[in-house]
């Protein structure tokens, strides 16, 4: 797949051929989202969490004799039918959100998002991208001059503290490199911008694994 390539005013730059193996394989929207749950869920913790009869303090006695009160039978004031008393099938912290997701898997659903945004003109490549100093202003000039809109993510090569610290103040627009990025980052954005050297990781990272 041969893409256009921009200088970071704007201007074309030149051309490159993108690997099919990576930017150009079916698209199976099952595995894409089959891949995005389980991402999801085995980032969710389980915060709510209530107690049963044996964790509510108090209740260590009975609160009547069992015969001849007058009243129903009762062994202990914490009994889930009590004010006070515990819950009865609620939600404990102990529950596993958990699912199982393969290397081969993860690599194929990535694969297939950038292919899709490859596909839908919303891939942009840069021939690089450098500022001497943190200036958010300056890296915006950036933004304005490329093909994108709102909801971009800049993969880099590499860590760029530069880069990263004049970005993080602009609404919409990211900073990640090629090892940080996920699924979710892909679906998530509406544009992608990669460095010639990013696209070559890429490569590198997901062409081996496949």
């Amino acid at each position: 797949m041969m893409v256009t390539v921009y200088n970071q005013k704007g201007e074309v730059a030149g051309k490159m051929n993108l690997d099919p193996k990576i930017f150009d394989v079916p698209v199976n929207p099952a595995v894409v989202h089959q891949a995005a749950v389980a991402i999801m869920a085995n980032r969710r913790l389980p915060w709510a969490h209530t107690k049963t009869r044996g964790d509510v303090r108090g209740g260590g006695r009975k609160p009547w004799r069992q015969k001849g009160t007058g009243r129903a039978r009762h062994g202990s004031i914490r009994s889930p039918i009590w004010i006070g008393g515990g819950v009865t099938f609620g939600p404990r912290s102990e529950r596993n959100y958990k699912q199982k997701l393969n290397k081969k898997m993860k690599s194929k659903a990535i694969c297939m998002s950038l292919t899709d945004k490859a596909k839908e003109k919303k891939l942009v490549i840069v021939d690089d991208l450098q500022l001497k100093s943190i200036k958010t202003k300056e890296f915006l000039k950036i933004v304005k001059s490329l093909p994108i809109e709102t909801k971009a993510i800049f993969i880099l090569p590499g860590k760029n503290e530069v880069l990263s610290k004049s970005a993080r103040n602009i609404p919409g627009v990211d900073v990640k490199r090629v090892g940080d990025l996920n699924l979710l980052d892909v679906l998530g954005a509406k544009f992608l911008v990669l460095t010639k050297e990013s696209v070559k990781k890429l490569e590198e990272k997901y062409v081996v694994t496949k």
